[in-house]
């Protein structure tokens, strides 16, 4: 399986080590979960911004009220 070697600084590697601990996970096992989280994090965030961007329109002409002034003002 692939890995990394990662380089902290000694007060990085004490805050994770604490992070790690508090979570009940071994340091390997708190900085894989994390940066997994992250990654799926990201993903979620741009299909949501996409969803967004899709439907904004639609959401415009549901919510009038909603809208911006300003974009009232240009339409």
């Amino acid at each position: 399986m692939p890995a990394l070697n990662i380089e902290y600084t000694e007060t990085e590697l004490a805050a994770i080590r604490e992070a790690a601990a508090a979570d009940g996970k071994s340091v390997k096992a708190y900085v894989h979960d994390l940066s997994v989280r992250e990654q799926q994090r990201r993903t979620f965030v741009n299909h949501a911004v996409a969803f967004w961007n899709a439907h904004l329109e639609e959401f415009d002409a549901a919510f009038p009220e909603d809208t911006p002034a300003a974009k009232r003002s240009a339409a």
